[in-house]
């Protein structure tokens, strides 16, 4: 054998030998994805939860004297007592709420009330108004109605399947919190495991940057953004489930877009506020209602500065994208996660693309 057949030998059979490495490394991979994806969105969310909270945690611990797994169950106890109430009103209304807009869907039949009386004596436009509801609620009914709805009932079925799990991924969002707070409490050693993972994949001096980079997004999505959003979805949730608004839960997932989407919540809160006094009159309840769901949507405004929202230096429509891509592939567990990953990668993007390769040393010295 010459040697020129031994080299391609012995190269043919350690190219074979690197396919048969990457291929098995490849099925070990796959097997471990099958495995772990059911719990992919479930851990995910605990891990967002538990970088948020976790300064949190480290001036409590200071404060405090306690232990990290002491400190941590107690951040973990507060926040599912404060959460459990209005997170399963919330659960419950928007399942309600799902269910009878499905059957509406796949019945094919949608009935509009007439408009009460007290409409007509708004000024400016309470007659006009009026007369335009009571038209469409008589002789345009059965042709409008029945022309749109085709139209809408595939779009409505999809969206209402994705939010009829809504009440188990609130459950979810509660074990995910537990579940952060195990994390917290081992947080030294999950901080150095990640700046260990992301060295080894982008080398000593960019693997600590690249950590502290995705921490630091992920804590300002999710408080900034995400975080506010949410507890003004609760607060004014929580308004329309006592009034009993019709549809409060799917209103307050409305609030909880329009808050990603860094608009004011008093787009919904308004016109509820108009509809609860056209149909229950001017009570000392339906006062003191309305006034607690302005201030409920106005709420933003003091909680933007507490929790550090005006940093979030990530654009808003890659925060909206997210959230209304992650509701349609993970529902309303995407909802949360979606922005805070899609922020991430944005911010990983433009890191990879702001910081261009060094220039080989060899030839710095072959040109001196």
């Amino acid at each position: 054998m010459t040697p020129s057949s031994l080299t391609e030998y012995f190269l043919s059979r350690g190219l074979l030998d690197v396919f048969i490495r990457a291929g098995l490394v490849l099925v070990l991979a796959l097997s471990c994805y099958q495995v772990f994806r059911p719990f992919l969105d479930l851990m995910l969310w605990s891990l967002i939860l538990a970088v948020t909270f976790y300064p949190l945690h480290r001036r409590l611990v200071k404060a405090l004297g306690l232990r990290e797994g002491h400190v941590a169950t107690l951040i973990t106890l507060v926040s599912v007592a404060i959460l459990m109430v209005p997170v399963i009103l919330l659960g419950s209304s928007i399942g309600e709420s799902v269910d009878s807009t499905l059957a509406l869907l796949k019945g094919g039949e949608l009935h509009i009330p007439a408009p009460p009386d007290s409409i007509a004596s708004w000024p400016l436009i309470g007659q006009s108004l009026h007369d335009a509801w009571a038209q469409v609620a008589s002789a345009d009914q059965g042709s409008l109605v029945k022309k749109a709805l085709p139209h809408l009932k595939g779009a409505g079925l999809m969206v209402m399947g994705k939010l009829a799990g809504v009440g188990a991924g609130f459950l979810m969002f509660l074990g995910a919190l537990i579940i952060g707070g195990i994390i917290m409490a081992f947080g030294e050693t999950g901080h150095r495991a990640t700046v260990s993972i992301a060295s080894r994949l982008s080398g000593p001096v960019r693997g600590p940057q690249i950590a502290e980079l995705c921490t630091a997004t992920i804590r300002a999505v999710a408080q900034g953004v995400v975080g506010i959003a949410f507890i003004q979805m609760l607060l004014v949730g929580i308004g329309f489930v006592v009034m009993g608004v019709p549809g409060a839960g799917v209103l307050a997932l409305a609030v909880l877009l329009l808050g990603i989407m860094q608009l004011p919540a008093t787009l919904i809160t308004l016109p509820v506020i108009v509809f609860v006094f056209s149909t229950e009159g001017a009570t000392l309840g339906v006062i003191i209602f309305s006034v607690y769901s302005i201030v409920a949507g106005l709420a933003d405004n003091v909680l933007k500065p507490l929790l550090l929202g005006r940093g979030v230096n990530v654009p808003m429509p890659v925060v909206l994208i997210g959230a209304l891509g992650g509701m349609v592939t993970g529902g309303i567990i995407g909802l949360f996660i979606g922005p805070v990953l899609l922020a991430v990668g944005y911010k990983l993007f433009w890191q990879w693309v702001e910081d261009p390769p060094q220039a080989p040393a060899i030839e710095d010295k072959a040109a001196s």
